[in-house]
């Protein structure tokens, strides 16, 4: 398997890694709260609760994680193995492993918070995968 391919393999799985560590925080830490209903998550919970801090990182990557696995794994398909696909899925999973610890250490209402610049990286790595794919199909 040539360096690049394995690469991007990688990526994809500590992408996968970082998904199941959040999910594991996420559901640990709704647990541990007096009185938790399975599937429920308490409406008077905001930013300043750890609790809902790690279920919304979790709900965010569920929410993202079609288009990039999707995009990335149509660009396997399409046997695309630039060295500017490669970076970019690892730009997309760095920025998004940046955007999950800013979210579990700050607790903010404040927007554009912090985090939204990683999200907006993994946004626009994303988008020029698809670009990449786009050239590829031409």
């Amino acid at each position: 398997m040539p360096v690049l391919t394995f690469s991007a393999y990688f990526a994809v799985y500590v992408y996968l890694i970082m998904l199941t560590i959040q999910w594991i925080i996420a559901a640990v830490s709704k647990a541990k709260q007096p009185n938790a209903v399975p599937g429920k998550i308490d409406n008077s919970l905001s930013h300043d609760s750890f609790v809902f801090r790690s279920h919304r990182t979790f709900m965010n990557t569920l929410e993202n994680s079609p288009l990039f696995l999707a995009t990335v794994f149509l660009g396997f398909f399409l046997n695309l193995n630039s060295s500017a696909f490669a970076l970019c899925i690892w730009v997309y999973v760095i920025a998004r492993i940046i955007h999950m610890l800013l979210y579990y250490m700050i607790a903010t209402e404040k927007n554009p918070s912090p985090r939204s610049y990683f999200f907006l990286i993994a946004a626009m790595a994303n988008i020029v995968m698809l670009i990449l794919i786009g050239l590829r199909l031409i």
